[in-house]
């Protein structure tokens, strides 16, 4: 999501080290440069994502949201849908962005001024938000919390969870984690550099396999913590999701030295449509059941994951792959955008609430002003000095 975890300046990054053989096709460089194009433009295209997600939970009738109207069943039944079908890949799918250019960060930094640096540029967003922004999410409750004769600071405390930032915590955990690893390792940059594999390929066995293993831990992981667990003290609200966040971290990480991106071929970007379209359904419709139809749940979920993290990679690498001035500017606010977001939907949402419409037209007037005006605040924000440093 942050400029330097997702898009590292591509003079570092992307030209070809010493003892690196690379091919024009698939070989790293060649994905690291073709970032400029389809990951700018899918990056901000998930963004987007985030912000209809969270204006559909303000219609659909689940107290999940900062504020939320009461809908019609029809309406409320096809938000919970879409929150649902999101939930099985994006998040997964930021994690696996964000992995990508953190080996060539690291290489250039050294493990340690590279988590430094994510504590900056993460952390204080993170402390911001949770200063800044929550309180004034929240202060439509304050009347309630002054009846009750509770103090400000008690306000001030309560819902003390950094809502969408936490993805930004678990971010900052798996980047601690592997600056530790770089760390113990020991390895000379040279020689880090070294260890990227020219011409890959993603072999179909190969994503089997990573589904597999996806499907095994998650249902593992689960029968711990369930679907529609929430961790209150770290504010993480979808904890059963976690094996997911961190396999596609680390397959983000492999894939910066190996090249996978550049390497999925439009057959298996096909492929993978074809498997989300099939696997969709199942997923949703066993999400409830338990015992082994659970486990087939959680296969059918990560099935639905990868085929569309596959078909969407393909779709933006081969169609909209281009850079212009709109995109460009699109994916620099991104991460500004992902923080400030909430405020704008609330806002925009409490503007709009007298308006007497179903709940999906609502939803569809909220995004069309939401999604403008989050770009334009982040922009504005983005130019106050020392804020593009950490935004």
């Amino acid at each position: 999501m942050t400029n330097e975890t997702v898009l590292p300046e591509p003079a570092a990054d992307s030209r070809p080290t010493t003892g690196t053989r690379t091919s024009p096709a698939t070989g790293p460089a060649a994905g690291l440069r073709g970032r400029l194009g389809y990951l700018d433009n899918l990056r901000a295209a998930l963004t987007v994502l985030v912000v209809a997600h969270h204006a559909a939970i303000t219609y659909s009738n689940l107290p999940l949201w900062y504020y939320t109207e009461p809908r019609d069943n029809a309406s409320a039944t096809g938000f919970v849908i879409f929150l649902a079908v999101n939930q099985m890949y994006f998040m997964g799918f930021f994690f696996l962005i964000s992995g990508l250019f953190v080996p060539g960060s690291v290489d250039r930094k050294g493990p340690w001024r590279f988590f430094r640096d994510r504590l900056i540029r993460l952390g204080i967003p993170l402390v911001g938000f949770w200063l800044l922004i929550r309180p004034l999410l929240a202060i439509g409750s304050w009347p309630e919390y002054r009846k009750a004769g509770l103090s400000p600071l008690a306000f001030f405390l309560a819902g003390s969870d950094p809502g969408p930032m936490w993805f930004v915590e678990v971010l900052l955990v798996l980047g601690l984690v592997y600056a530790i690893y770089r760390s113990v390792r020991g390895r000379s940059l040279d020689q880090q550099r070294s260890a990227v594999v020219p011409d890959a390929r993603v072999g179909n066995r190969m994503i089997m396999l990573l589904i597999g293993v996806l499907t095994v831990v998650t249902y593992s992981w689960r029968l711990v913590v369930p679907s529609g667990t929430y961790w209150p003290i770290v504010g993480l609200p979808t904890p059963y999701y976690l094996p997911q966040y961190v396999f596609l971290f680390v397959v983000g990480l492999l894939a910066q030295r190996r090249g996978w991106f550049s390497a999925l071929t439009v057959r298996q970007g096909w492929a993978g449509l074809v498997m989300a379209l099939v696997a969709g359904v199942p997923a949703l419709g066993f999400s409830t059941v338990h015992g082994p139809a659970y486990l087939a749940s959680v296969f059918c979920e990560q099935v639905f994951a990868v085929g569309v993290i596959m078909a969407l990679l393909v779709l933006f690498r081969t169609r909209i792959n281009r850079t212009g001035a709109v995109s460009r500017f699109a994916s620099g606010q991104a991460f500004a955008v992902y923080v400030i977001h909430p405020l704008v939907l609330v806002a925009v949402a409490r503007l709009i609430a007298p308006l007497a419409a179903p709940g999906v037209v609502k939803f569809a007037v909220l995004v069309v002003i939401a999604v403008p005006v989050c770009w334009a605040a982040a922009y504005l924000l983005r130019r106050i000095p020392g804020v593009r440093r950490v935004l």
